[in-house]
């Protein structure tokens, strides 16, 4: 997969990009990451890529010209269209199914905001989605860049070595994560689960999703009304209500 991200900062990826499984990722050919700083596409002599708002406000607003010149030079190189991703607020917030929808993609762009954002003419000629971490604004569209592409390329096939991983974790079937334990059994009188340490694999699978339904019950309950439970699952849980109600 390809990833081009167009930013203001590109030495904020450099160090996160370069470290740990992304940086395996990248020399392994499974993810090929291009950083493009912004200012070089600007006409402007020194460099500007903002200014204000027409009808006032507050704040600046990226210029559509260095943001058009740039995406326009990405397109120019590829015969098909990337997929274009804006980081903003005002996005759809990100969930587990949107990364494992984008982690089947070719070739995604990412535009990074900043100031009040950018100019909508931008939006409306190339974006084909507006993607946000939640409802809170942060200084711009780096960091969520960083946590987006992290969650793709771990989805991607191989990054992580083993399938399994990134199947049975949080969110991957609606639910969160049932708990984990490693040796040593007991520690400072803290034992493991009795049932983890007896082999039975059909014992392990229910306690994993009782497990796992009792602590979306408590953290998270909300998304049990977005989960269509199997019959097995919806009488594990009536099980953890008795239990803990």
């Amino acid at each position: 997969m390809k990833i081009e991200i167009i930013t203001l900062f590109p030495e904020m990826f450099r160090e996160v990009f370069s470290s740990s499984i992304l940086k395996r990722a990248q020399e392994q050919g499974y993810l090929n990451v291009v950083l493009h700083q912004l200012r070089d596409h600007t006409l402007d002599r020194h460099r500007k890529v903002d200014d204000y708002p027409f009808g006032g406000g507050a704040g600046m607003l990226m210029q559509a010209q260095p943001l058009f010149d740039n995406i326009e030079a990405i397109l120019a190189k590829t015969p098909e269209k990337p997929h274009i991703l804006y980081m903003s607020p005002s996005g759809s917030p990100l969930q587990q199914t949107n990364l494992q929808q984008l982690s089947h993609k070719k070739h995604i762009v990412i535009l990074c905001g900043h100031y009040e954002g950018v100019d909508q003419r931008v939006l409306d000629t190339f974006v084909d989605q507006e993607i946000s971490l939640g409802d809170f604004v942060l200084t711009g569209g780096e960091i969520p860049a960083m946590a987006l592409v992290d969650g793709i390329a771990r989805l991607i096939p191989g990054v992580l070595g083993h399938d399994e991983s990134s199947a049975e974790e949080s969110f991957s079937d609606g639910l969160l994560e049932y708990p984990h334990y490693t040796r040593p059994a007991v520690f400072r009188d803290l034992p493991v689960p009795s049932v983890l340490l007896e082999g039975n694999h059909g014992a392990i699978a229910r306690w994993r999703k009782k497990e796992s339904l009792r602590r979306t019950l408590k953290v998270r309950p909300e998304l049990l009304l977005k989960i269509d439970l199997k019959t097995k699952e919806r009488q594990i849980l009536a099980e953890i209500l008795e239990e803990e109600y």
